[in-house]
C-alpha cells in the first residue's frame, strides 16, 4: 500500500526568545502560519522489516538521522509494536534550512501517514504527543492554520485565520543558520517588549496594517544577515506590506494585500534568488492526497 501526504511550510509572523531553560531549551513566543508551499511526502509499507528514506533534494541525509526516520521509529515505539518496512520518499521544495520548518513538517507527514498506512486509529491527541517526541515544530506542522507557540514551541493555541492575498517566501543562496549559533547571539540582545502580544491583538483586529507592522524576529535581530536585509529591500520596494525573516532563517516573507505587486515582486526576486516562492496562508497541516 502506498500513501502520499502533502507537508506545508511555516513562516512565523512574530518570535520573541522568552529565555533559556534549565534543561538547555529555550521558550518562545511565537506566532505560526501555515503556507501552501508543500514537499510531499510517500510511504510505502513493504516486508524488510526496516525503515528506508530517499529524497530528491542534495544535502538531506538518507539515513536514520533523517527526521523522518525519526519520526517512523518514534511511531512505531509509541504504538508499542516492531518497527515495520516502510519506503518513505521526500519529494522536496521547501527549501531546507531556512527557517520553514521543511523538515518538520516532513516528520509530521510521516506520522500522519504511517497512521494511515498501518490503520492504526490514533487520535489527533495522541499524534501530537509522538510529533512533540520527534521535535519543536512537529506538531504546528500536523495542526497548520494559524497558532501561537509557546514552550519550546509545542504548547499550541488556535488564532484567528491570517487573511492575506499573498505570501512571497524568498531564500538566499548559500545562507544557511546555524540554530545552536543563532540562539547564542539571540540570549546577548537586550530584553523587549512581546511583539507576539501585540500581534495576537492585531489578528483579532483583522487589521492588515497592524499585523503587517508587527512582523517581528529575535533572530533576524540578532544576527543581521545582509543578504536577509537585502531581500526585505526589494520586498518592501515591490509593495509589501511587511516583510521579516522565518524562524531561525535565513528565508524572508513578505505581505501582500495585492496579487499583481506580488507577481511583480517574486519576478524581481527569482532573477537574483532561484528558490523564491509565491504562497498563500494555508488553512490546515499535513494531509493526506
Amino acid at each position: 500500500m502506498k500513501v502520499e501526504v502533502k507537508a506545508p511550510a511555516k513562516i512565523n509572523l512574530t518570535l520573541d526568545v522568552v529565555g533559556k531553560r534549565t534543561d538547555g531549551y529555550h521558550d518562545i513566543s511565537t506566532i505560526m502560519q501555515a503556507v501552501d508551499l508543500y514537499d510531499i511526502i510517500t510511504l510505502e509499507d513493504n516486508d524488510s522489516g526496516a525503515v528506508t528514506v530517499s529524497c530528491n533534494y542534495d544535502g538531506i541525509p538518507c539515513d536514520d538521522s533523517n527526521i523522518c526516520a525519526k519520526a517512523a521509529y518514534r511511531f512505531f515505539d509509541y504504538c508499542k509494536t516492531d518497527v515495520k518496512g516502510v519506503h518513505i520518499d521526500i519529494n522536496k521544495t521547501i527549501p531546507a534550512q531556512a527557517g520553514l520548518a521543511g523538515g518538520s513538517s516532513d516528520g509530521a507527514a510521516v506520522i500522519l501517514g504511517l497512521n494511515v498506512l498501518f490503520d492504526s486509529m490514533l487520535k489527533p491527541a495522541e499524534m501530537h504527543a509522538i510529533a512533540e517526541r520527534v521535535g519543536a515544530d512537529v506538531p504546528f506542522c500536523l495542526e497548520g492554520g494559524t497558532m501561537l507557540a509557546t514552550g519550546i514551541g509545542t504548547v499550541l493555541k488556535k488564532m484567528p485565520s491570517f487573511n492575506c492575498y499573498s505570501i512571497v517566501i524568498c531564500k538566499p543562496d548559500n545562507v544557511s543558520v546555524s540554530t545552536a549559533e543563532a540562539y547564542k547571539k539571540v540570549d546577548a540582545l537586550n530584553p523587549h517588549p512581546s511583539y507576539t502580544d501585540e500581534m495576537i491583538k492585531a489578528l483579532f483586529s483583522r487589521d492588515m496594517f497592524l499585523i503587517s507592522t508587527t512582523i517581528f524576529n529575535d533572530f533576524e535581530l540578532a544576527l543581521q544577515i545582509p543578504e536577509v536585509a537585502d531581500i526585505k529591500r526589494i520586498m518592501l520596494k515591490s509593495g509589501a506590506r511587511g516583510a521579516g525573516m522565518s524562524g531561525s532563517g535565513s528565508a524572508v516573507f513578505a505581505v501582500f494585500t495585492s496579487d499583481r505587486k506580488a507577481k511583480k515582486c517574486v519576478e524581481a526576486l527569482k532573477s537574483i534568488y532561484k528558490e523564491t516562492f509565491l504562497c498563500k496562508p494555508a488553512k490546515k497541516g499535513c494531509f493526506v492526497v
